[in-house]
């Protein structure tokens, strides 16, 4: 046993209780691959860098069932792991130094009798919406590979690909020449090794000459956009194909469908029509078509209606932050929500109301790939 540490030092060593470490291999999140002579757990040093993983992951406030998946996705080795893990620490980091500076010079401020404005006040906290969201993105954010393959086949024969609005790189195609575009430094920070290059710039103004590439691609991002039309307009210059995977903001049946909007979030409703120009507007910036695009009832990627046939998922605090709208609809709407759901799934309601949901393996519920 001279290879393996005993269940006693792994906790001693981890900081946890033998307890936790208990409890990790019952669920088999970190399960031993030894016992002593005695039967006690043993931890290979394969055990131990998975759980320096977990345990990574879990005190940056992952919930187990995303740890779960984020050490068991096989194509993630443990330097992806701690490239991934150093990026939202120096972010957190980062973000603490920022909020202690602001800190300082109010109180600075307040010692000599000055009084900050509420703008001031804000800018303390005030960020770009991915750098709010962002450092969830990890968890739930990934690449659903059925609306993936429906977004690489639109892009055809293209072999020079720029991603617009990249953020991790999730949709991004590994047989093609991409080049991405994020203005966000946390999601580039969290891009994985490997990835494609990633360039600082705004779907606004790309810097690039015109037809520079075979394809331009922007997947849910649109929306997050100060002016979806100019940036649609910009990828189309650059680009002699477009592919953007995006919402019907207009698309009044499907949202009358999706029972979270419908039910209990009606802010929804006018945040999408606000925010997003129609439908019409969006093709016609690219002078292209609408496909609508299918949501399967177990969608990998995280977005707002992915869980549509699994509800609970909305209760958990760190799939929602993975998600703009909450951040958008403020806090007062989302524990409104979120209390309501609560009770109706405890109840018995949802499932009575949503009876119908049971038998369906896809929904359309208004995402769109349009194609130019």
């Amino acid at each position: 046993m001279e290879e393996h540490l005993t269940v006693g030092r792994v906790a001693e060593l981890a900081g946890v209780t033998v307890r936790t470490l208990h409890h990790y291999d019952e669920i088999g999140l970190v399960q031993p691959s030894a016992r002593t002579v005695a039967g006690y757990r043993a931890y290979s040093a394969g055990d131990v860098e998975r759980l320096r993983e977990v345990l990574a992951y879990r005190r940056l406030g992952f919930a187990l069932r995303e740890i779960a998946d984020l050490v068991g996705d096989p194509s993630i080795d443990a330097v992806a792991h701690l490239r991934r893990l150093r990026g939202l620490l120096l972010e957190q980091r980062d973000r603490a130094d920022a909020m202690v500076a602001a800190i300082d010079r109010e109180l600075e401020a307040r010692a000599m009798g000055i009084r900050t404005t509420p703008e001031e006040q804000l800018k303390m906290l005030g960020a770009q919406l991915y750098d709010t969201i962002g450092s969830a993105y990890p968890a739930t954010r990934r690449t659903e590979p059925r609306i993936a393959a429906q977004v690489w086949n639109a892009l055809g024969d293209a072999q020079t690909v720029l991603n617009v609005g990249a953020g991790t790189g999730s949709y991004e195609p590994v047989d093609r020449d991409v080049t991405a575009v994020e203005p966000s430094a946390v999601m580039r920070a969290q891009r994985p090794a490997g990835a494609a290059q990633c360039v600082a710039a705004d779907a606004e103004s790309l810097p690039f000459e015109d037809q520079s590439f075979d394809a331009a691609m922007a997947v849910s991002t649109v929306h997050h956009w100060p002016d979806p039309v100019a940036g649609l307009r910009e990828m189309r210059r650059v680009a002699r194909r477009v592919v953007v995977l995006t919402y019907d903001a207009g698309g009044i049946g499907w949202r009358e469908r999706f029972w979270l909007s419908r039910d209990y979030l009606p802010e929804f409703d006018s945040l999408v029509t606000r925010q997003l120009p129609s439908l019409a507007d969006l093709t016609r910036a690219i002078g292209g078509h609408a496909e609508p695009v299918l949501i399967p009832w177990d969608c990998a990627d995280g977005f707002f209606e992915a869980y549509w046939r699994r509800p609970e998922a909305y209760l958990d605090e760190h799939v929602r932050r993975a998600m703009s709208v909450w951040t958008k609809v403020g806090q007062e709407a989302e524990q409104r929500a979120v209390n309501m759901l609560r009770d109706d799934l405890s109840s018995g309601r949802w499932a009575e109301r949503n009876r119908d949901l049971v038998a369906l393996d896809a929904a359309e519920l208004g995402l769109r790939l349009l194609v130019a």
